[in-house]
C-alpha cells in the first residue's frame, strides 16, 4: 500500500463512541478500525482491486 491520505472526519458523537468501544474491542485505534471497515466495504461491494505484485525480472 502507498502513502496514506489525511484528511478531516466529523462524526456524529454517539458514531464515534460506537466506534471507540468496538475498535477497543478489536485490539485497534479508531482510525484503524475506520480504515479496516472502509476496506471491507470496498471488497463486499466489489470496487476494491487488489494491487498485483510487481515482477522482479
Amino acid at each position: 500500500m502507498g502513502q496514506k491520505k489525511r484528511f478531516l472526519l466529523r462524526l456524529d458523537e454517539n458514531l464515534y463512541k460506537l466506534l471507540e468501544k468496538w475498535s477497543a474491542d478489536d485490539l485497534r485505534s479508531v482510525n484503524a478500525q475506520i480504515e479496516y471497515l472502509l476496506t471491507e466495504a470496498a471488497k463486499k461491494s466489489g470496487r476494491w482491486k487488489e494491487e498485483k505484485p510487481k515482477d522482479k525480472g
